[in-house]
């Protein structure tokens, strides 16, 4: 498997126009609050069907009760790239189909 090449600053600005998702600390992270625990855990589990089919996995942080960060960065990349802009998209999709339609926080 190759590694994607490493997005420029200025690609990974011009991919975050308009998203919920934030560059930091050499990733993309987005914040989301659920209704509560379950919720959260059943989303948690929704995304981690899909970067294993995928084989590219976000950091994942649950906390408080109803709260999770996801993050993204390619580490064989050694940064962001495409496939990490792809997750994320991937990530929205999902965010949108869930039921109880959490509310995402900013």
């Amino acid at each position: 498997m190759t590694t994607p090449p490493r997005l420029t600053g200025d690609e990974i600005a011009k991919r975050l126009l308009g998203s919920a998702w934030r560059h930091e600390q050499g990733m993309i992270v987005r914040d989301l609050v659920f209704a509560d625990f379950a919720a959260t855990i059943a989303f948690v589990n929704r995304v981690a069907e899909v970067a294993e089919a995928y084989n590219h996995h976000p950091d994942m942080l649950v906390h408080g009760w109803n709260k999770l960060k996801l993050s993204l960065t390619n580490h064989a990349a050694g940064g962001l790239t495409e496939t990490d802009f792809d997750m994320a998209a991937r990530f929205d999709a999902l965010f949108g189909q869930t039921a109880a339609q959490p509310v995402d926080e900013r």
